[in-house]
């Protein structure tokens, strides 16, 4: 199996060529210079010129505060560019797997919410997330939409390494705890892509396609995300950090955050078979994965 994967440096297009050098199967990242997401005949041109039996379309604007000023980038990028990399492999004849998010709900939901729920943005990121899931399903009826939350893994950017990076020189923090959410690894997002992409390039039957929840299992707030990584910091050696819980109102930012990013993830249960791990299990995991590494 061959897999082509847009992006070269987020969490998800690193996880899975990691997985890719482990089990040995040919995954290729493909991003800019060579493919914009912003420029549909680049991604065009990319794909054409790859032999892949399946797409995964991961990478995106992700600038979630700064997309309220540059709603026309988000939108280009993760609107256009991911309806052009659907089209890109509708073209080639293979199916797509398009990552999304909770921020395409509103977050006033009381409990988890269900691929069926009414969508709701309530950020300019939110809305361009959104309409890339639009676009992606009108490009090519063979998709997989896998609508995610609260991504951290050892690579780039995310909560669990700024934690671990301000924790070096301060001794308390103040984090949300109003929000609540389903902390997600980025190697269990890889490994049920993989799990999802052997199925689909095989099997034609129609539940196979459409939106599915992929988050780790349980929940839980900032606060509660913040204080677990800090006991697993002192486990290992670390310094001892508190955690204050506040509210959002306490912690402005440009961007509107949902209050629940809670998904349900039974339907990809029983569809696929798949359930991500325990959240806490799998931060357990990247945080040695880490400390490993001496970081």
């Amino acid at each position: 199996m061959r897999i082509a994967v847009t992006g070269k440096q987020g969490q998800v297009v690193q996880s899975l060529l990691r997985r890719g050098a482990e089990t040995g199967l040919d995954i290729s990242a493909v991003g800019r210079p060579e493919m914009d997401l912003s420029d549909p005949a680049s991604v065009a041109a990319a794909f054409s010129a790859l032999r892949a039996d399946v797409i995964v379309s991961a990478a995106a604007y992700t600038a979630v505060d700064k997309a309220e000023s540059e709603a026309e980038l988000a939108f280009s990028v993760n609107a256009a560019g991911a309806g052009a990399v659907a089209e890109a492999a509708a073209r080639i004849g293979v199916p797509v797997i398009h990552l999304s998010t909770d921020y395409v709900f509103s977050g006033d939901k009381a409990s988890a919410y269900c691929e069926e729920d009414a969508t709701g943005p309530i950020s300019v990121y939110g809305r361009s997330k959104l309409a890339g899931e639009k676009a992606v399903a009108a490009a090519n009826p063979n998709h997989v939409i896998l609508r995610t939350a609260w991504v951290y893994s050892p690579f780039g950017n995310n909560f669990l390494k700024t934690m671990l990076r301000l924790a070096e020189t301060r001794d308390h923090l103040r984090v949300v705890a109003d929000q609540t959410g389903c902390p997600t690894s980025a190697l269990d997002i890889a490994d049920a892509i993989l799990a999802i992409a052997t199925r689909i390039i095989t099997d034609p039957e129609p539940s196979l396609r459409g939106t599915f929840h992929l988050t780790g299992s349980g929940e839980a707030s900032w606060a509660d995300f913040a204080e677990e990584i800090f006991a697993e910091l002192l486990k290992s050696g670390g310094r001892s950090v508190g955690v204050e819980r506040i509210p959002t109102a306490d912690y402005p930012t440009p961007a509107k955050r949902p209050a629940n990013s809670r998904l349900n993830g039974d339907k990809l249960a029983r569809t696929y078979g798949i359930r991500l791990p325990e959240w806490k299990q799998s931060m357990t995991i990247v945080m040695q994965d880490l400390v490993n590494k001496g970081l």
